[in-house]
């Protein structure tokens, strides 16, 4: 929202300049636009600007695979992100992982492993960009194990799609990395993943170049891995490689760490479908898994499965850590996120972050408030 300035001898009228310069529910629009406003008021000068970032987990808003039985919300998915969407609009920037092509019709399915490991082909409506659009968000990864479920196809379609709206995405070959602005700051943002047609978070030399060259042109960069086994066993950081079926699943850790001694200063991971701890690693803030988010349809949604974090982070325009907020959602099967008043996500947090990295300094309130000790 534009800011006037009020002067003496300034027409009253001027005033009015100020209309119609909001970003309007359901209008996609450029990701480089500067419509959004801060998550809360600040007195901060401008060589004190502070920044809120929203990182959100795994978004699968609905099915339109198998075509004899697509799996969508109430309404075609217009009201999935109602009960958040305050929370996503008010930030400087929001992310997601989006965990699904989006594609209306064709594509190849990928081949079910001869292994007998499980398979699962995640396609979602292109029309449903729009809630994406109106929810508030900023950035998407598509570097991640199913963006590849419906071949070259239904990858190219998705760039393409997202590409038409404007909101910008990385993690894909010929999307590395995105730049947008808002309210004279700029953010970078990155996204990696272990799978075919991802930018590999395995090419420690790329992921480093690519950090490097986004740095000085941003003021705050941002990473998303897609990494780690999948469920409640695999609720710790395990702090060395992660294998599974079929391909190596990552050392999130390692790469996390890495990614800050590159220049990045927020790291959102995602891949386990629970939430992990969160790190503070040269005042640079580390979520190593936020769970899922909004995956009515196509995923276990018992136990930790079915609570995960909105997790808001304040920097400052340098990136250093300032705050951090975990507002805690609960899913069940056919709806979207919704604030969970049991705050099961902020508990699973504080215990894993208690538990993980005893020596971090950080301290998470019961109202899920993370600052400094």
């Amino acid at each position: 929202m534009l800011k006037l300035v009020w002067k003496a001898g300034v027409l009253v009228w001027a005033a009015l300049l100020c209309w119609n310069c909001s970003r309007p529910s359901g209008a996609p629009q450029p990701a480089s636009d500067d419509s959004k406003t801060s998550a809360a008021p600040t007195t901060a000068t401008a060589t004190d600007t502070l920044c809120y970032i929203v990182g959100t987990g795994d978004v699968l808003p609905g099915l339109n695979y198998p075509e004899h039985a697509p799996r969508l919300p109430y309404d075609d998915g217009s009201h999935i992100f109602d009960s958040v969407r305050d929370i996503l609009q008010r930030a400087d920037i929001a992310f997601c992982n989006l965990e699904t092509v989006l594609l209306d019709t064709g594509g190849t399915p990928k081949k079910a492993p001869t292994s007998g490991w499980p398979c699962y082909w995640f396609r979602t409506p292109e029309r449903y960009v729009n809630h994406l659009i109106d929810a508030g968000y900023d950035f998407v990864s598509v570097a991640n194990n199913h963006q590849m479920d419906f071949g070259w196809e239904g990858r190219e379609r998705t760039l393409q799609v997202l590409d038409s709206v404007g909101l910008a995405c990385a993690g894909a070959l010929t999307h590395r990395s995105a730049i947008i602005e808002r309210n004279g700051v700029k953010y970078g943002f990155c996204a990696f993943s272990t799978n075919l047609g991802c930018v590999s978070m395995t090419d420690l030399k790329g992921v480093k170049r690519i950090i490097t060259e986004l740095k000085p042109q941003c003021d705050v960069v941002i990473v998303s891995v897609h990494a780690g086994n999948e469920g409640v066993d695999y609720r710790h950081v395990p702090f060395e490689g992660e294998y599974g079926l079929p391909e190596p699943l990552g050392d999130v850790h390692h790469f996390a760490h890495l990614c800050v001694d590159a220049g990045a200063d927020v790291v959102f991971g995602h891949g386990p479908h629970v939430s992990r701890a969160v790190e503070l690693y040269k005042d640079r803030l580390i979520a190593y898994s936020l769970g899922n988010f909004c995956t009515p349809y196509g995923m276990n949604l018992g136990s930790s499965c079915g609570v995960a974090p909105m997790l808001e982070v304040c920097v400052d325009r340098s990136g250093n850590f300032v705050s951090a907020q975990i507002h805690p959602v609960v899913q069940s099967w056919g709806k979207g996120p919704r604030i969970d008043p049991q705050r099961r996500a902020i508990r699973e947090i504080k215990e894993l972050t208690e538990e993980d990295f005893p020596d971090t300094p950080l301290q998470i309130a019961d109202d899920g408030k993370i600052t400094k000790k």
